[in-house]
């Protein structure tokens, strides 16, 4: 990711008022991470798998902060059932930052990782608002709208990014 789009992806998160960053590593976003950890506005917690990112940004939403959990397409795999149990049941508002491997968009060896693109699909099956960013004039009025979405439903919600984040 270019550094006008990590300093416009930070920019829309501090605008929509997220305080709270639970994340795993991944290549696509990782612009945003010395941003992230620079800003005194944000907590920025790095973690070990993503469901436990999520089982920690339920756990920051539920004392009063406003969460969002970064990580690849793939870890929403790993963290569908945290997002079932935690997510759901309970009705924990969450922002789900997802870079978005093997997306047409995909500036970063997309034909390698095409079998990964079905996020979105998985993400309909359990029942999870999402929306596909792929161009960084879009991302304030994505973010806001998801932020928007995540507190009216009480749910978690997740924006996929491709494109222009992933050069």
């Amino acid at each position: 990711m270019k550094d006008k789009a990590a300093e416009a992806f930070v920019g829309a998160l501090k605008n929509a008022v997220i305080d709270f960053v639970s994340y795993l590593p991944e290549t696509r976003l990782s612009g945003i991470l010395p941003l992230l950890r620079r800003d005194s506005t944000f907590k920025v917690v790095p973690t070990t798998s993503e469901a436990e990112a999520v089982s920690i940004a339920a756990g920051a939403a539920l004392a009063g902060r406003r969460p969002a959990v970064y990580m690849e397409g793939t870890g929403v795999y790993v963290s569908a059932y945290s997002l079932l149990t935690v997510g759901e049941r309970f009705g924990v508002p969450m922002l789900l930052l997802v870079s978005y491997i093997g997306s047409f968009d995909d500036k970063m060896n997309s034909a390698a990782f095409s079998h990964y693109g079905k996020v979105d699909r998985l993400l309909e099956s359990i029942g999870i608002e999402h929306r596909v960013v792929s161009r960084v004039e879009d991302l304030e009025e994505q973010m806001e709208n998801a932020v928007r979405v995540m507190y009216s439903l009480k749910l978690p919600v997740a924006l996929l990014f491709t494109g222009e984040f992933t050069r």
